[in-house]
């Protein structure tokens, strides 16, 4: 499955380590504002996100696959 995500806010979002510990694969580098990026997360999973803003950090996103419950 494929989710995507557009940074929107204006500012620079950060990946957190844990969103490739999990299983997606998604480029590395900073999310700039305005620009798309794809998640590909493993098959029969949906994605969970998290944005938040950490003060010293800046704006960071988690995205985890979960599988799906019915």
């Amino acid at each position: 499955m494929k989710t995507i995500f557009l940074n929107d806010t204006g500012r620079i979002v950060k990946l957190h380590p844990a969103t490739h510990s999990h299983g997606c694969l998604v480029e590395k580098s900073h999310i700039k504002p305005l620009e798309v990026r794809g998640f590909i997360l493993p098959i029969d999973t949906i994605p969970w996100v998290k944005l938040w803003d950490e003060k010293e950090m800046g704006l960071r996103i988690l995205v985890s696959p979960v599988k799906e419950v019915e």
